[in-house]
């Protein structure tokens, strides 16, 4: 339950972190000054309505971790100041049953990827310094604390065994030679050197190096067993993977992780992605999954060591298949798929604590709700409700803890009830802030599409709303293409914003996203310019016809695929729109197929490359092949360290604009990636489409 915002206050002030060079028994004040909640600048909240600055203000709560007595919650919140252009994360903890948040840290460096010792007496936590990213345990309250590891290139990740008789933890290797070390004489040249694919994933260049996973004894003692020695592939499986991918068994005899062990030219187009188990005993290693094709990734063992449970793929190539609820039974050795009569994802396995039940996540009508598996009847109850998304679950008891968020909520921690599904806030981190502005409300709308169906589509209008005036609406076009628009609550693609500066939103669950069914969510693929595009129109013409909407004064908005979607609608709107922004997307699918990294997906959702006889029909959607039609005003954003999709297709959507004499703005960002992630390049990027819609739309 929610307690005094001053007392909350009071107690996170209290306590310090240490540094790097402390191993005391007590806190010791950072040298540095840490962004905490209280020293950062602080935004106008006069205006009553959200703001980019109130935004970037906003507490990001994230990874709550139960103790193992159950009675605690240790969690992560960062705060940012975008006038330094930097942010801070801090631990806290909470009892579970509510109450007041004790700041633990207060380092100016991160602490992240915090977990209880398996024993409760230590928390361990992930954090720079000088010898790079390394282990740090401390007490409970923060006191007490100690770099627990020394490796050469940092650790990305780590786990204790159950038993606390070892430390398991993932970093790089170098495995492949340097340029200096082909050419000794040349250790000032700056070059790369590539024989075959995956020479670039997502937002790094491959430099040689590979993550494998390594096991120390615990208290560390620096002679650590490299699982994977010598072998050239990743685990866990870039760009994403976690240590979700890694999971100890109860007695701490073994290890399951995940990998694609295949070389880099096969790694760049497919999806096969397998679970190993890794015997401590006998050094051995076996491939659970080999006769699947697609993803088998996230273990976790039962409570007694007997079954293993992980979300699969049956199509290598199909990156958004349903994520299928597998178990392995280590004493039949079988492995069964439990969820062939649920027409949805099953992801975050929670086991019960005696085995036989799983708590997990799936996607239903654009929310995240948890079900439980009875893993004896095979039955798969729904055991919550609600237009929000659950986004984690952790086991205390007979409450399951979650972060929760709603387009009106950033993630908070709530308690779930595993009886009954009844929820109760844990944390309050962001109800002084929220309570001084308006926001938006969301609506529920069902519109028919072309084809006869019912399709769902969120409407936010904007906050002190009134029906008898007319407002400008921005078409929201999703990415993916197979990702829910859902209750999320982004710090870019804000529904809030959006609607707190004036615009109606309407953010449509068209054809290719989950939460529907497989039909709805795979027929996207290789009909790109199909029947997904006809749902666009379907909804923004459903909302144009009411009165409170001005049809002469709509937009459309989106990033990735909704990018590319907002590229297909320029040369195909028969003049519905009056403006648009289109953000790292797709335009011209020749130059893209051959410039981008993870060709499995081009092949499964274009249909392969444009050199294939005969050529795939999906080439001729590419937006590219309709800029004859173009006349809207447009502003292009784009990264350039996106190597999904490489700034270039940003660049030929501005050029051709220009050399047509349409109104246009090319918004380029060097160091940013697929997304924008820096606190003042954000803003600016919030600024900057509002300047552009506002001035077309307004």
């Amino acid at each position: 339950m929610r307690k005094s915002l001053f007392l909350v206050v009071l107690c996170a002030t209290m306590l310090w972190s240490c540094t790097e060079q402390s191993s005391t028994k007590e806190p010791v004040k950072s040298k540095e000054n840490a962004i905490t909640r209280e020293n950062r600048t602080q935004p106008d909240f006069s205006p009553g309505i959200l703001t980019e600055e109130i935004l970037w203000h906003l507490g990001r709560v994230s990874d709550p971790q139960v103790s193992p007595d159950g009675t605690k919650i240790l969690y992560a919140i960062k705060y940012f100041d975008y006038k330094e252009d930097k942010g801070n994360q801090d631990l806290y903890v909470i009892p579970v049953t509510g109450g007041d948040p004790v700041r633990i840290t207060s380092d100016a460096k991160d602490e992240f990827d915090a977990v209880w010792r398996p024993d409760g007496k230590k928390i361990a936590y992930l954090k720079a310094g000088k010898s790079g990213v390394q282990i740090w345990e401390a007490n409970p309250d923060g006191t007490g604390c100690k770099q627990l590891t020394k490796v050469e290139n940092g650790v990305n990740g780590f786990h204790y065994s159950p038993d606390t008789k070892h430390i398991l933890y993932t970093s790089n290797v170098q495995l492949d030679q340097k340029i200096v070390d082909r050419y000794p004489d040349l250790d000032k040249a700056e070059a790369m050197i590539y024989d075959e694919l995956m020479y670039r994933h997502w937002d790094y260049w491959a430099d040689g190096t590979y993550q494998h996973i390594f096991i120390d004894n615990y208290p560390v003692v620096g002679n650590a067993a490299e699982l994977m020695h010598g072998e050239r592939f990743h685990a866990p499986v870039p760009p994403f993977g976690g240590m979700s991918e890694v999971a100890w068994s109860p007695d701490g005899s073994k290890v399951a992780y995940c990998a694609k062990k295949m070389p880099a030219n096969e790694f760049a187009k497919s999806t096969n992605s397998d679970i190993y188990i890794y015997d401590l005993n006998t050094k051995e290693t076996i491939n659970l999954t080999k006769e699947n094709l697609g993803y088998d990734m996230d273990p976790v063992f039962s409570p007694d060591g007997s079954k293993l449970v992980w979300w699969s793929m049956k199509t290598d190539g199909f990156e958004s298949e349903k994520h299928r609820l597998f178990i392995h039974d280590f004493n039949t050795g079988k492995s069964e798929d439990y969820s062939t009569t649920f027409d949805q994802d099953a992801t975050n396995f929670v086991w019960s604590p005696d085995g036989s039940g799983i708590y997990f996540i799936s996607c239903i009508e654009a929310t995240y709700q948890i079900y439980k598996l009875d893993v004896a009847t095979r039955n798969i109850q729904k055991l919550t409700d609600g237009d929000h998304d659950y986004n984690s679950i952790a086991l205390a008891g007979e409450k399951l803890i979650t972060v929760k968020t709603k387009h009106s909520l950033p993630a908070e921690i709530f308690a779930v009830n595993t009886q009954n599904g009844q929820e109760e806030q844990i944390t309050f981190t962001n109800k002084e802030y929220l309570d001084q502005i308006t926001l938006a409300k969301t609506e529920k709308r069902w519109v028919k599409t072309t084809d006869g169906k019912e399709m769902l589509v969120w409407v936010i209008l904007p906050p002190n709303f009134d029906p008898n005036k007319q407002y400008p609406a921005l078409l929201y076009c999703q990415g993916g293409p197979q990702q829910s628009i859902s209750q999320f609550f982004s710090y870019r693609w804000n529904f809030q914003m959006m609607a707190a500066h004036g615009y109606i939103v309407v953010a449509p669950n068209r054809r290719g996203l989950p939460g529907f069914g497989s039909e709805w969510n795979d027929q996207i693929s290789l009909d790109y310019g199909g029947q997904n595009m006809k749902d666009y129109l379907s909804a923004i013409d459903d909302m144009a016809k009411e009165n409170y909407v001005d049809a002469n004064r709509l937009g459309a908005i989106g990033a990735s695929y909704g990018g590319f979607s907002v590229y297909w609608l320029a040369g195909n709107h028969n003049n519905r729109f009056k403006a648009f922004m289109a953000h790292c997307g797709m335009f011209n699918f020749e130059s893209w197929y051959a410039t981008t990294e993870e060709l499995f997906f081009a092949n499964h959702d274009i249909g392969g490359p444009y050199w294939s006889k005969p050529r795939p029909k999906s080439y001729d959607f590419s937006p590219h092949n309709f800029v004859g039609n173009w006349n809207t005003p447009i502003l292009v954003v784009h990264g350039g360290r996106d190597f999904r999709i490489p700034y270039t297709e940003g660049m030929q959507a501005f050029n051709i604009a220009q050399i047509q004499g349409i109104p246009s703005r090319f918004l380029y960002f060097p160091d940013e990636t697929h997304f924008v992630s820096k606190p003042q390049n954000a803003i600016l990027w919030q600024r900057e489409c509002y300047r552009w819609f506002d001035h077309w739309l307004k």
